[in-house]
């Protein structure tokens, strides 16, 4: 019996699909047999203070916002349709200054310590980054890990806030405090007023989507790799990352702590410099899979 126990500790467990039980080891990255294995929602992370990131679905949704939206602005139109063809990989949580300082320890992020605004580190999310500062994190994650790591999307970062659902928020058609951060002194729909907190709040606050992402209203912007066009006309419908030869802005989705509660909606875009570095600036990864 002691024998069976021994050798029972030592046999990798199966957690959702993917391979975990490396307490001795750490994490590592991924092998293409176990990416193969992957199912949606699966949550995998490939060294000790990697993001951790989670399997978005195959699969279609109606991009922008219907003329009828409470808050909808001009740029959030045509509505298409964007069909991808794989899963991919997103952060469970925006990228956090524990991770981002791992980094600098590392000798990547080219050294840079972004001011945390004395709100304190560890779990909250990194602010003061720019899209540049967000590419420089990836490129170093790529390079330590070997896989190729970067910036959602647009249309990468609404499909997966959206999780299948239609409404301006992942869980309907109102916000209250309760449920993100937000300027919440200000109401949207039906909603309650609250608190206004004026800073950031860690990463793992509130209830995650139906796809196990959290905060993806709320808290931060995050930087996302397309640059600014003024409609839909044109966009990709495999849901890549629309670039152009002048890029002077790039696409933040999501809302901030310090925003209105109608620019929390899955629809809404805003756009900054690469180079803009703000307190309520921050990013998560994507990762695309294994075919």
């Amino acid at each position: 019996m002691r024998l069976a126990m021994i050798i029972a500790s030592i046999v990798l467990a199966t957690v959702s699909g993917v391979m975990v039980g490396r307490a001795q080891t750490g994490h590592r990255p991924l092998s293409v047999a176990e990416e193969h294995a992957l199912k949606p929602k699966d949550a995998f992370r490939e060294c000790d203070k990697c993001p951790e990131m989670v399997v978005v679905p195959a699969g279609s949704f109606t991009m922008g916002s219907p003329d009828s939206e409470l808050n909808r602005g001009r740029f959030e139109g045509p509505q298409h349709l964007v069909t991808f063809a794989r899963p991919f990989a997103v952060g469970k949580f925006a990228v956090t200054f524990a991770e981002w300082d791992a980094c600098v320890a590392d000798g990547g992020c080219d050294g840079y310590t972004p001011k945390d605004e004395r709100w304190g580190r560890g779990r909250r999310p990194a602010i003061n980054v720019s899209f540049d500062d967000a590419n420089a994190y990836a490129a170093w994650l790529s390079a330590k890990t070997g896989k190729s790591y970067r910036l959602l999307s647009e249309a990468e970062r609404e499909y997966a806030t959206r999780a299948g659902t239609t409404t301006p928020f992942w869980w309907g058609a109102a916000i209250s405090p309760k449920q993100a951060n937000y300027r919440g002194t200000y109401i949207y729909g039906d909603g309650p007023v609250g608190p206004y907190r004026q800073r950031t709040l860690p990463v793992d606050s509130f209830q995650p989507n139906l796809w196990g992402l959290y905060q993806v209203h709320g808290n931060i912007w995050e930087w996302t790799q397309d640059c600014w066009h003024v409609n839909y006309d044109g966009a990709p419908a495999d849901g890549s990352a629309w670039e152009s030869e002048s890029c002077s802005y790039r696409m933040v989705r999501g809302g901030s702590w310090a925003a209105y509660p109608g620019d929390l909606r899955a629809a809404e875009r805003g756009r900054f410099a690469p180079d803009f570095r703000g307190n309520s600036h921050g990013f998560r990864l994507a990762r695309a899979l294994a075919p």
